[in-house]
């Protein structure tokens, strides 16, 4: 279980990101949470210096649809990274396995194939409460830390790139 507020960070260890564009897609089921998510995101990336034409955000209808979205955001925008924002709660059966694995996967082969940070923002958990722990809750806000991840990511491949 986590025990550190997600929201919670050294506001100076942040670059701005004022020069930076942000995609960011949403699954609309479990949207109590994922809206939330999608809210701190957005928040956070604001705080940091992000203008609102500098950030788009989509919908897809559930986590599963959250890989090709992404896609999507990778191929029709000017996107520097993508945040993914989705939730799983653990069912009675295995497709709360197959959907999360999937999901994984797919996020993961979106960074190698684009070459640009596409940020893991889904949360799985047990139960719903834990779910809002996690979008808002006593455990601050998962899409605060996506947002604040895709900023350092962009940051590091800035540096990198700016060294050749």
């Amino acid at each position: 279980m986590a025990t550190k507020n997600l929201s919670e960070y050294d506001l100076t260890s942040v670059p701005s990101a004022a020069a930076m564009k942000f995609g960011i897609v949403v699954a609309e089921w479990n949207y109590e949470i994922t809206g939330a998510l999608a809210e701190g995101a957005v928040e956070t990336l604001k705080k940091h210096g992000a203008s609102e034409e500098s950030i788009v955000v989509k919908h897809v209808p559930g986590t599963f649809e959250l890989t090709l979205g992404a896609q999507y955001l990778a191929e029709y925008t000017d996107a520097d990274a993508i945040i993914v924002l989705g939730c799983v709660i653990q069912g009675e059966t295995r497709h709360f396995d197959f959907i999360c694995q999937g999901v994984t996967q797919g996020i993961t082969s979106l960074n190698m194939k684009y070459n640009k940070p596409f940020i893991f923002g889904v949360l799985t958990t047990d139960n719903q409460q834990q779910a809002l722990d996690r979008a808002g809750g006593r455990l601050g806000n998962k899409g605060d830390e996506a947002a604040v991840t895709a900023i350092k990511m962009l940051a590091l491949q800035n540096d990198l790139t700016s060294t050749k």
